[in-house]
C-alpha cells in the first residue's frame, strides 16, 4: 500500500516530559496541549486555518474531555475543524498518525493536526453508580493507578507481562541492568551540546505556564525527573516481585506532557516543511495483539506487519525505535528481530525519558525522524506495545523531496 499523506519537516514538537506529580502536575492536559500547540504553530508560520481535520489522542481522562477534538481545536483558533479523540493507552500515539493519514488517503481532508496528551499526574478517582447493588452503593476507580496494576481481561498486572517475557527470553537481572545503562548512555547523546538534539523539536528552555495560562510558573531546561544510574546503584535494587527479575531500575516511570504532529498531502506539506527539499514519507503501519499476558512481546508482530505493508525487511531499517516501558522489551524484540539491541534506540527512548502514554509514540517518531534526517535520510521503524498486550508500529522514508 501507498500512503499519500507526508510529515512537513519541523512541523511536529513535543513538551519535555515531565515526571509525574513534577512541574506540569498542576496542568488539565487537553487545555496545556492547546497551549503548546498555539505557540509552537505560531513558531512555524503554520494559521489554525491551515488544517481542515484533528486528531485528538489521550488515555487519561481530564475534565470536559467528552469535547475532546472539537474543544481541543477551538482552542488554538482553529474553530471550524472537527474530529475524532481516539484512546489506544501507549498505542494512541501511533494511532493518531494513522487516523490523520487515513483522513488525507481518503480525499476528505488535506492537512490534519495530530495531538496527544496525557497526565498521569493527579489522575481521576472515579465513582459509577450501581442502583441494584445492596443500598445502591456504587463503584470506585483510581484511574491511573488501579489500570496500571490491573488489566480485568487477564487480572494480570503489567509488570506480571514482563516478568513472563523475561522468562521466556532467559533474562535476568544483570542484562536488563546493562541495558539501562546503555539507553541512559545513549539518552545523554539527545542532551550533548546544550541538549542540540532535543532542541531540533523541543522548545528550551521551556516556560511552565500557570494553572490559568496567564503567568510563567517555571521554567524547565529539559526532561524533568530522568534517572542515572550507575553499575554499581542498580546492583543494589531488588526484583520488585518475590522471584522476579525487573527492578525498579528496569522499568519506566509515568509522566505528563504533550506532543503534535502535522500531517499532510504532499503539496500541502511542501508548504509547510521547514525544508521543503525533505519529504516524511509514511510507508507502513501495523497493529498485533499477542497471548494474554505477553505484552512486551507484541511490539513484534506489529513491526512485522508494519514492515511487509512497507515492502521492506528489518535490515533495509537505518533507524528503529522502540517504546519500552520495560527493559525486557527492547532485549525480546532484537532477538526475535534479529538487530543488536545496543545500538537501537539511540538519543533516548520511552525507558529514560518517561511514559505519559498518548504523546509516547508520537515522541518516538519524532524522534526517528530527525535522527534519519541527521544521517542523510533512510527508513526508520517504530514500534510500541500497550495496555491488552497489544501494539502499533509505523515505518517511514526520510528521503529527498
Amino acid at each position: 500500500m501507498t500512503y499519500v499523506a507526508e510529515i512537513p519537516y519541523g512541523c511536529y514538537w513535543t513538551t519535555p516530559f515531565v515526571r509525574w506529580q513534577g512541574s506540569f502536575a498542576h496542568l488539565h492536559s487537553v487545555e496545556f496541549a492547546a497551549h503548546v500547540a498555539k505557540a509552537e504553530l505560531k513558531k512555524r508560520g503554520i494559521p489554525a486555518s491551515a488544517f481542515d481535520y484533528g486528531v485528538m489522542g489521550m488515555s487519561v481522562p481530564q475534565k470536559h474531555c467528552f469535547y475532546g477534538l472539537p474543544w481541543l481545536m477551538g482552542m488554538i483558533g482553529a474553530e471550524h475543524v472537527g474530529g475524532p479523540t481516539l484512546s489506544q493507552a501507549c498505542a494512541t500515539g501511533v494511532r493518531c498518525l494513522l487516523a490523520a493519514a487515513q483522513e488525507i488517503q481518503s480525499g476528505l481532508a488535506a492537512s490534519a493536526l495530530a495531538l496527544t496528551c496525557d497526565r498521569t499526574s493527579n489522575g481521576p478517582h472515579i465513582y459509577y453508580p450501581a442502583p441494584q447493588a445492596a443500598g445502591g452503593t456504587g463503584e470506585s476507580e483510581d484511574w491511573v493507578m488501579q489500570n496500571f496494576s490491573f488489566d480485568p481481561f487477564t487480572r494480570k498486572s503489567m509488570l506480571v507481562t514482563a516478568e513472563n517475557v523475561a522468562a521466556e527470553f532467559k533474562v535476568d537481572t544483570g542484562r536488563q541492568h546493562e541495558l539501562v545503562l546503555r539507553r541512559e548512555e545513549q539518552y545523554r547523546a539527545a542532551t550533548a551540546d546544550d541538549s542540540a538534539f532535543l532542541r531540533r523539536f523541543m522548545t528550551l528552555p521551556f516556560e511552565v505556564p500557570s494553572a490559568n495560562y496567564k503567568k510563567v510558573a517555571g521554567s524547565l531546561s529539559g526532561d524533568e525527573g530522568i534517572n542515572f544510574s550507575t553499575a554499581e546503584g542498580l546492583a543494589r535494587l531488588k526484583p520488585i516481585l518475590d522471584g522476579g527479575t525487573v527492578t525498579f531500575g528496569g522499568q519506566t516511570h509515568p509522566a505528563d506532557g504533550n506532543a503534535g504532529i502535522v500531517v499532510a498531502a504532499p503539496g500541502r506539506a511542501r508548504e509547510m516543511s521547514k525544508n521543503p527539499k525533505i519529504a516524511i514519507r509514511l510507508l507502513g503501519f501495523g497493529l498485533a495483539r499477542v497471548q494474554p499476558s505477553l505484552m512486551p512481546k507484541a511490539p513484534v508482530p506489529a513491526a512485522r506487519q508494519a514492515l511487509a505493508q512497507a515492502g521492506l525487511d528489518i535490515r533495509q531499517i537505518d533507524v528503529v525505535k522502540l517504546h519500552n516501558p520495560f527493559a525486557v522489551n527492547d532485549i525480546a524484540f532484537a532477538a526475535e528481530m534479529g538487530i543488536d539491541v545496543m545500538t537501537m534506540n539511540n538519543f533516548g527512548s520511552s525507558l529514560v525519558w518517561g511514559h505519559p502514554q498518548a504523546p509516547m509514540g508520537a515522541r518516538g517518531v519524532i524522534e526517528v525522524i530527525e535522527e534519519l534526517v541527521l544521517k542523510g535520510g533512510g527508513y526508520g521503524l517504530f514500534s510500541g506495545c500497550a495496555a491488552g498486550d497489544t501494539a502499533m508500529a509505523v515505518v517511514l522514508q526520510v528521503t529527498d523531496a
